[in-house]
């Protein structure tokens, strides 16, 4: 899966302890990857994994009220 969200933006730098770059560059290279775009590849699973466990929790009693509304 190829990630273009980096092209057209403007480079920053993040400040991560060393280990924490070691590992990410790593990571990076076993998935043939730039730094910045296994970055991008993990933010885009962690937002990701938070919808999905949003989506897996039991309903609101709102959210019940508003799917048995009676609409006509």
């Amino acid at each position: 899966m190829q990630i273009n969200v980096l092209r057209g933006m403007h480079n920053t730098s993040v400040r991560i302890d060393v280990a924490t770059h070691e590992r990410l560059r790593s990571r990076a290279g076993e998935l043939g990857k730039t730094v910045g775009e296994t970055v991008a590849f993990a933010v885009g699973r962690l937002i990701q994994e938070k919808m999905g466990r949003e989506l897996a929790a039991p309903l609101t009693g709102q959210e019940l009220e508003w799917l048995d509304a009676d609409l006509g």
